[in-house]
């Protein structure tokens, strides 16, 4: 797209379904590796990705040839399906549905990069519910909290 210049930096935050703790540290680096080259695939920048056992953050920066939703379906479609190959987890592993979408602007990339970096020390003061919410009102996203977090029945 000739004469067609954008900022466009989006951190990612989604869960695995039902929050269950099984992304295992043994993994995740490969995980990691694989998202990249989704992202990558896509013609989109990862800036940084991490997270816990629970949930993942993904910061990329964007071009403007593919809509978020369209990118986080092939990131999680594709993510699971070769997480379930690899036989990773027992059972079948899924992405909770949805996910939160942040923008930033290119002031914050640093703060924005180290705070991913750092989601290990971080879960240990909060949960990952705390920390979304907290996302949601940090960004004044109107909200039912019934429809962010599905629990096992």
């Amino acid at each position: 797209m000739a004469n067609t210049f954008t900022q466009l930096q989006i951190q990612f935050v989604f869960a695995v379904k039902h929050r269950k703790g099984v992304i295992n540290k043994s993994w995740k680096d490969e995980l990691y590796k694989y998202i990249t080259g989704i992202i990558q695939n896509n013609s989109h920048k990862l800036l940084c990705i991490n997270g816990v056992e629970d949930h993942i953050h993904i910061f990329v920066s964007m071009k403007p040839t593919q809509s978020i939703s369209d990118l986080l379906k092939d990131i999680k479609s594709n993510s699971s399906k070769w997480i379930n190959q690899k036989g990773f987890v027992n059972g079948k592993f899924e992405w909770q549905s949805g996910y939160g979408a942040f923008s930033y602007s290119q002031s914050h990339i640093k703060n924005v990069i180290k705070y991913i970096e750092n989601q290990e020390q971080h879960h240990h003061k909060k949960s990952f519910k705390d920390e979304y919410l907290d996302f949601l009102d940090k960004f004044e996203i109107e909200y039912d909290e019934k429809y962010i977090f599905k629990d096992l029945l």
